[in-house]
């Protein structure tokens, strides 16, 4: 990404999150409909996986989990350096070399034991740490709630993120390449135990909501205050409590 391209897009955060603000919403009656969406994919396809998924056994959830936290740490480096958090950065960069090596690939979490841990951070978290408004929500097909200034920053994400740029962008680094495949199948995985973790929260959420669609807006705008605040569990990949 050029300096030309960058400075288009924080135009564009810029002037898109200053016209409105995350409790507005640009296109509720889309977002609505796409949410419906959403729905029914996880009742036909996500959840089911996800019931599996906890059938298993405690080693295999944990060592998924994990594994996917691990990789997601990747991301929390260079977001760390760019917030000015240069000791959270090098204890996200510390955990993610003793996972990798002593964990056996992430799969075990020997940095947690040893009290080594960080914030996830990502690009949208950046951005809204330099003050940036979130700007109105939305729902997305498939990848659900988001604002104006987190879909930039997933797509931000793509450019910063070691993991993304070996699998989904397919270029080497330091002799490791990878594909969409790679990325798509942790991204599943990353779903899978998510969902799996939260499968009583959300029954709960679902069965006592008035308003769902509501309840998981709020949800998903506290869950990102907190964490650009930096107020939330670092161990804690969930919503934490749904309901």
């Amino acid at each position: 990404m050029n300096i030309k391209n960058v400075f288009i897009i924080f135009s564009a955060i810029f002037l898109i999150s200053s016209s409105a603000k995350a409790s507005n919403e640009c296109f509720e009656k889309t977002s609505r409909a796409v949410f419906n969406f959403n729905m029914g994919f996880d009742k036909a396809i996500l959840k089911p996986i996800a019931k599996g998924y906890n059938k298993l056994p405690e080693p295999i959830k944990n060592g998924t989990g994990n594994f996917t936290s691990n990789i997601a740490t990747l991301l929390s480096v260079p977001n760390h350096i760019l917030q000015g958090n240069f000791k959270e950065a090098g204890n996200a960069t510390g955990s993610f070399l003793i996972n990798t090596t002593i964990g056996i690939f992430g799969f075990g979490n020997p940095a947690g034991a040893m009290g080594l841990t960080s914030q996830k951070e990502d690009v949208g978290q950046t951005l809204g740490a330099y003050g940036i408004s979130s700007g109105c929500y939305f729902v997305l097909p498939i990848l659900g709630p988001t604002t104006v200034r987190d879909s930039i920053g997933m797509v931000a994400d793509s450019f910063v993120d070691p993991f993304s740029i070996v699998t989904w962008r397919e270029r080497e680094l330091f002799g490791i390449s990878g594909n969409k495949i790679d990325y798509l199948s942790v991204k599943g995985a990353t779903a899978v135990d998510f969902r799996g973790d939260n499968m009583k929260n959300f029954d709960s959420l679902e069965k006592n909501s008035i308003d769902l669609y509501s309840s998981m807006k709020s949800i998903y705008l506290q869950d990102r205050s907190r964490k650009i605040n930096n107020t939330s569990d670092p161990n804690d990949d969930s919503w934490g409590n749904l309901d």
